[in-house]
């Protein structure tokens, strides 16, 4: 019952992204305190989405005259497909909506609809730019891919509490992020933490 309520939410979060997405309204906190900074990991993702998008329609089209003398079958597997549509398009538009926040003293990292980490910027030891296109599970790090690419990691002092989707902790003390412009990113990151104008480690 739990896991069903934790998907239900899940579900409705993808809804609300894609209205977001359509009235042009993107999820930059909302709370009115401070200035927000807001940094984008979707670019590019676009054509593939949509790309994606066009395959399960053909796939609806094709299940649909295939079935057609079959109208409960029909029916079911017509719901099913038009479901699978609209999550697609409302998990490319949660990426597009929800984007990473820099505001006050807390870095909200966030992944579409199923994450959205606050990391103290006083718990962040060091910001590296670092391209990687693979990466292994390993206790103790959060991988956050898009497109299967990562471009910025976060080292912690500390280990602080990740909640997957259905609710299993993971305390992190690594944290690897995509962002579309992983320099702006970087540089914000390590200015908020030092109060400076010290940039970050150089790219390996």
């Amino acid at each position: 019952m739990r896991t069903a309520a934790v998907l239900a939410r899940h579900e409705l979060r993808l809804l609300v992204s894609l209205l977001r997405w359509l009235a042009r309204r993107p999820d930059s906190g909302g709370d009115g305190k401070g200035s927000v900074q807001v940094f984008g990991y979707a670019q590019g993702q676009g054509a593939v989405m949509a790309g994606f998008w066009f395959v399960c329609a053909v796939e609806t089209f094709a299940m649909a005259v295939l079935l057609r003398n079959w109208p409960t079958a029909h029916r079911v597997v017509l719901v099913l497909d038009l479901y699978t549509l609209l999550f697609v398009a409302g998990l490319y538009a949660a990426w597009t909506v929800r984007p990473h926040l820099l505001h006050d003293d807390v870095l909200r990292v966030r992944q579409a609809a199923h994450v959205d980490l606050r990391v103290p910027l006083d718990r962040i030891a060091a910001v590296r730019r670092e391209t990687r296109t693979t990466h292994e599970r390993a206790d103790g790090e959060l991988n956050l891919p898009v497109g299967s690419r990562t471009t910025v990691t976060l080292q912690l002092t500390a280990p602080i509490a990740h909640f997957t989707l259905l609710g299993r902790r993971r305390d992190v003390t690594l944290i690897r992020l995509h962002a579309d412009d992983d320099r702006a990113l970087a540089d914000a990151v390590t200015r908020a933490r030092s109060g400076s104008s010290v940039r970050p480690d150089r790219p390996r």
